[in-house]
């Protein structure tokens, strides 16, 4: 059985799409080198010579929910030169990466951003649900990584289903973009504003 952690560790060190490298440990029936050498072999993996150059060039997405005003996103993604910052493929990625956000709200950029006390007491949720549900002590760990690799699915931009295509990450589309480009794309920053947000609601019924 091929577990979560294994496709992250794979992941983190080929920089592959998440479903890329669940095949590939898979194809290889779980030998982690094997896989590497097969995401290399399949052309899966080049993003990853690229992830130590420098991407100073780029643009800012700006997003308008609906043009109504009440939630806007701007993000920031890096290239390495302005001659691909400005082609019409890089500002369909910044554009569609602004809209994504919008729709699914991360928090954190990576699963790196996440602070420690944040992850640590989804980690004591996971374990303290899994207890309650009955489950067995032999796979309680698996049980709560897996959970926990749902939470960074589900509050990390890069690791969202992208919502133009569920079958691939945010990290895949960006891995994909840098493919394409020859150049090193990556998001470097985001921030949403929504009207009202963190403010108390009036009751208008009192």
């Amino acid at each position: 059985m091929i577990s979560a952690q294994d496709v992250a560790k794979l992941r983190a060190r080929t920089d592959a799409g998440m479903m890329e490298c669940k095949k590939a440990l898979t194809e290889c029936d779980g030998d982690f080198d094997k896989a590497v050498d097969w995401l290399r072999e399949k052309g899966m993996a080049k993003a990853a010579k690229k992830s130590d150059r420098i991407a100073s060039n780029g643009r800012v997405g700006v997003y308008n929910h609906m043009n109504q005003g009440q939630i806007c996103v701007m993000v920031e993604v890096n290239c390495e030169t302005d001659f691909v910052a400005k082609t019409d493929k890089f500002v369909e990625l910044v554009n569609n990466i602004a809209m994504h956000i919008a729709a699914s709200r991360p928090q954190y950029l990576k699963r790196e951003d996440v602070p420690e006390e944040v992850v640590n007491k989804e980690r004591e949720i996971a374990k303290a649900q899994a207890l309650e549900e009955g489950k067995p002590e032999a796979v309680l760990n698996k049980i709560v990584d897996g959970r926990l690799e749902k939470f960074f699915n589900e509050v990390c931009l890069e690791e969202q289903n992208y919502v133009k295509n569920p079958d691939m990450t945010i990290r895949d589309l960006v891995n994909e973009a840098t493919m394409q480009t020859g150049e090193k794309v990556a998001i470097r920053r985001f921030v949403v504003f929504e009207v009202g947000e963190g403010m108390e609601k009036r009751n208008w019924n009192e």
